[in-house]
């Protein structure tokens, strides 16, 4: 299973690739908005960060539009700045078409903004790279989301599509570990839902007692 960073913070970005080997990254734009920066030009800079790598980012199109033609336009515009750009597209009728037509141009999609297995079924056959499922807005709705997951890991197996899953939105370490039971391919969440991930009180326990011991042992040399 795949872990992509969600953010537009390029040092962020750059951290979380050394420190965590992490295997793509998911923007949006709320994250674009949050670096401060122009969006060609924080764009611009990740795809700098990732060059030469198999890392795929993903961008979105203008959210504003409706037309499949504008987003097929701004989506080349975009895959041609980086080799490593995956145009995101919405979950709508001219969103579905424009990912249609973006394949036939070799150009990889990434499906969002997606609450059904129905959604994801017709992105699916439609030729997304990525579909984006998302779980924790359903989860803070009320909305039961690990069948969800199931439905759209097992529509794909079934079928044979290409189509990789990406969970989005997740907010802590059991949604990650719910994903990747339910066959996703990749979740994608801030850094720190990683890190938060990989802490647990008896963790910090044991390390406190094992440096007690250390610290009561004489070091010695070998023999």
């Amino acid at each position: 299973m795949q872990y992509f960073l969600d953010s537009a913070h390029v040092h962020e970005i750059e951290y979380a690739l050394k420190m965590w080997g992490l295997d793509g990254i998911t923007t949006n734009p709320r994250h674009i908005q949050a670096s401060g920066k122009p969006f060609l030009q924080v764009t611009g800079e990740i795809g700098q960060v990732v060059a030469g790598t198999a890392l795929t980012v993903s961008v979105e199109v203008n959210p504003h539009h409706t037309d499949y033609e504008k987003m097929v336009a701004e989506g080349e515009k975009l895959a041609a700045i980086s080799p490593n750009f995956v145009v995101k597209l919405p979950a709508t009728e001219a969103g579905f078409k424009a990912v249609s037509v973006l394949r036939g141009m070799n150009i990889r999609s990434n499906l969002t903004l997606v609450f059904s297995a129905a959604q994801a079924l017709h992105a699916m056959r439609m030729g997304a790279f990525f579909v984006s499922p998302f779980i924790g807005w359903k989860e803070t709705n009320g909305e039961e989301v690990r069948a969800f997951v199931q439905e759209v890991t097992q529509i794909r197996d079934l079928y044979d599509f290409e189509t990789q899953i990406i969970v989005a939105a997740v907010r802590n370490g059991r949604q990650i570990v719910d994903a990747a039971l339910a066959g996703a391919d990749i979740v994608t969440a801030g850094l720190a839902v990683y890190k938060e991930s990989i802490e647990h009180p008896y963790t910090d326990l044991g390390l406190k007692r094992f440096q007690g011991f250390w610290d009561e042992t004489p070091y010695g040399t070998p023999a």
